[in-house]
């Protein structure tokens, strides 16, 4: 939505009609249905421009690459909603929607506002590796408790990228800065799937606001194989049973 000259607020992405649906000026039925995707789609939807051969396949790979990855918090959290409440799927779904932060979903959006501010203020990889250690921060796109020494979703996204000839100025910074976190930590850290992702979006195009969109959208599809999954084979209250097990109940002191 924005203000158009008139001042009166202005949508430029859909509009429904008695005998039509128009999508970013296309006719719905009359070109998009059957034509286009569902990757093809999306990237409509969110640019108002139809991809490239280019944009389109990387655009699937990063969704193929993150719809799913075993029972994480947002998985088990859909799962024991749905449990509690099994008419609701909608609710289930969007449970675990809320859990899609930075810290389980991964940090695409700070890795690619960290590759566009290097990028503007000409700023060396080592230089920017060192200021965020000494500031005791965390470096967006690095580390990962279970895939180490790599992380093979991003390799191959990397792989893919130089084979298809793709691979530019961001990839080539995410290198970079994979060789410079290793020596200011003093070893080698992961270059976790969500750098890759913001590095190759921006080469091919894609505004730095579009990159954290990438990630719901293919978790959406990850959280509803579970949900089918758990109306098959319910788990949701055998974790949450385990959860109470897990945890010891400590009564406070009756002194305070």
């Amino acid at each position: 939505m924005q203000i158009g000259k008139s001042g009166s607020p202005v949508s430029s992405i859909s509009q429904a009609y008695p005998d039509r649906v128009e999508v970013r000026g296309r006719d719905l039925s009359g070109d998009l249905m059957g034509r286009l995707s569902f990757t093809e789609y999306f990237h409509l939807l969110l640019t108002g421009r139809e991809p490239t051969d280019d944009q389109r396949f990387f655009l699937d790979l990063v969704l193929v690459s993150i719809a799913e990855h075993g029972m994480m918090p947002t998985n088990v959290a859909a799962r024991m909603t749905l449990a509690a409440d099994p008419g609701s799927l909608q609710g289930a779904v969007a449970a675990g929607i809320l859990g899609c932060g930075p810290v389980v979903l991964g940090t695409s959006a700070e890795c690619a506002r960290l590759l566009d501010e290097a990028r503007a203020s000409d700023r060396e990889p080592l230089e920017i590796a060192r200021q965020i250690h000494d500031s005791g921060g965390k470096i967006p796109g690095f580390g990962h408790p279970v895939h180490r020494p790599l992380d093979p979703r991003a390799e191959r996204i990397l792989e893919l990228a130089d084979e298809r000839g793709v691979s530019g100025p961001h990839v080539e910074l995410a290198r970079q800065l994979r060789d410079a976190v290793a020596g200011v930590w003093g070893k080698p850290l992961t270059m976790n799937v969500s750098m890759p992702i913001a590095a190759v979006m921006l080469d091919l195009g894609f505004p730095s606001a579009a990159v954290n969109a990438v990630p719901i959208l293919a978790r959406t599809a990850g959280l509803l194989a579970h949900l089918a999954e758990e109306q098959e084979r319910p788990l949701g209250f055998f974790m949450a049973g385990k959860a109470e097990e897990a945890i010891e109940y400590q009564p406070p002191d009756a002194r305070t």
